[in-house]
Order: structure tokens, then C-alpha cells, then sequence
């Protein structure tokens, strides 16, 4: 049986009261590695993906909402899978921190949603994420800049084999995105197999739980998700009840 492999020292899951709220988690991993299912996993252990998002104590953040827009030429590489959507330089960090900011201090905050297919930022909405007292960041790139990985109170790598990974992207790729086999094959091995191994592989360093198999790891998961509810147990005051208890103070009765 694989246990998750514990870091650098900030896992002590029993020191509870240095950590703020909201409680920050950056969930960190490979291209089809599991990060979304591991995310999706803890929000069903603790009864939170039937809550209304603005009710919602614990949500999810995808670093897929801050792809930049892409210029005219980047475009059309997209459309011929020649576009690294792997590298760092196809973020748009400026926003990500703002973001991540503003969650951290508490805000409602608006994501832009991304188009997979047309390669582009949705314009026809976006994604609003209420405050919530535990929000878990996932994406392939969460660790890479530093400014961005030091706002974590918790990183999470969910480490799957290659092998795993690529099936996965495959059957993902062709159902969901509509592209053809050889493209994908041809985009993993010269772009997002290359972009894993230089960017993505080696912040694995900076995790404090290492999840092996990914959402296959339930005593993994099952340690974070106990973590969590320590975190929300009732004699602990959310943002969300200091702040409602602050916006009464001077208020007539």
C-alpha cells in the first residue's frame, strides 16, 4: 500500500491555530495526474459539492482560469496543438496573484473561465468564488512562482506514473476536446512531456504531502480531509461569522 509521503517539516496536522483563515492549499501535480479528482474527492468526504457555492465552507480554484489570452500567432499554434499551454509564460500571473490575494483576504472574487476547445477566455460569463474557510488551488504550475507558492499553507503533489498520466490525457483529450490521436501524441511528446519534466517535476520539492497514485490514495486523502474538518470545527470562527459579527457592530437592536 502507498502512504503519502510527508515534506519539509509544515505537516504537523495537530498545530492547528497558527494557521489563518481561509486556509490556503495549493494541489500541485503532472497533466492528467488526478489533482481534479483529489480536489473533487475532499469536497465529497465533507459533504461539499451539493452546497450552494455561496455557502460553500471549502472551494475549488483551477489555475486553468488564468491561461492568458493568446495573440494571433500563439492562436494559431493552439489550433494545430503547437501552442505549450505547459509553460509558465502561458499564465497570466499578474491576475493569478491578485486573485489569490484577494482570496486570501477574504473577497468574493470573479474567475475567467476557459474555452478548451476554441483556445481562448469564455466571454460570456464568469466563475464567482464566495469566501470560503479552506480553498484548494489546483493546477500543474501552483508551486512554480514563488510568489504565488509562499501564499499556501498547505501543498499537496499528487504523483501519478507517466504511463497513467498519458492514457488519461488521451481519453480526456478525444471525448472532451474533440482532437485527434496523433496530435495529442504528438503535442504530449514534444511539449507537455518536455514542459513536466523542467517546470512542473521539480517543484515536487516544495510539497508537504507527496500523494502517490493520486485519487487512488484514500489513506491519503482521508488524512487531509480529517485535517480539514479540524480546521472547520465549530468552536473555530469562520472569516465568513467574524465578518457578518463585525458588519452588526454598531448597528441599533
Amino acid at each position: 500500500m502507498a502512504y503519502p509521503v510527508f515534506g519539509n517539516g509544515k505537516d504537523n496536522l495537530n498545530v492547528l491555530d497558527k494557521f489563518p483563515r481561509p486556509f490556503l492549499i495549493g494541489v500541485a501535480g503532472g497533466t492528467a495526474s488526478g489533482k481534479s479528482t483529489v480536489c473533487a474527492k475532499i469536497m465529497e468526504q465533507l459533504g461539499q459539492q451539493s452546497v450552494l457555492e455561496h455557502n460553500r465552507r471549502v472551494t475549488i480554484i483551477s489555475q486553468d482560469s488564468f491561461y492568458r489570452d493568446l495573440t494571433l500567432e500563439e492562436h494559431k499554434k493552439a489550433n494545430k496543438g503547437g501552442y505549450n499551454f505547459d509553460h509558465p509564460d502561458a499564465f497570466d500571473f499578474e491576475l493569478m496573484h491578485k486573485t489569490l490575494m484577494d482570496v486570501k483576504a477574504g473577497k468574493r472574487v470573479e474567475l475567467p473561465t476557459w474555452d478548451y476547445v476554441a483556445h481562448k477566455r469564455n466571454s460570456e460569463g464568469t466563475t464567482v468564488i464566495h469566501c470560503a474557510d479552506v480553498v484548494l488551488f489546483e493546477g500543474i504550475l501552483v508551486f512554480y512562482f514563488p510568489e504565488i507558492r509562499d501564499l499556501f499553507n498547505m501543498r499537496l503533489f499528487v504523483d501519478t506514473d507517466p504511463d497513467t498520466r498519458l492514457s488519461r490525457r488521451v481519453l480526456r483529450d478525444i471525448e472532451e476536446r474533440g482532437r485527434e490521436l496523433e496530435q495529442i501524441l504528438n503535442q504530449y511528446m514534444t511539449l507537455v512531456k518536455p514542459a513536466f519534466e523542467e517546470f512542473c517535476l521539480p517543484t515536487k520539492k516544495y510539497a508537504d504531502v507527496i500523494i502517490p497514485r493520486g485519487a487512488d490514495n484514500v489513506v491519503a486523502i482521508d488524512l487531509i480531509v480529517q485535517h480539514i474538518q479540524e480546521l472547520m470545527r465549530p468552536n473555530r470562527t469562520s472569516r465568513r461569522q467574524r465578518n457578518n459579527s463585525d458588519s452588526l457592530v454598531g448597528r441599533p437592536h
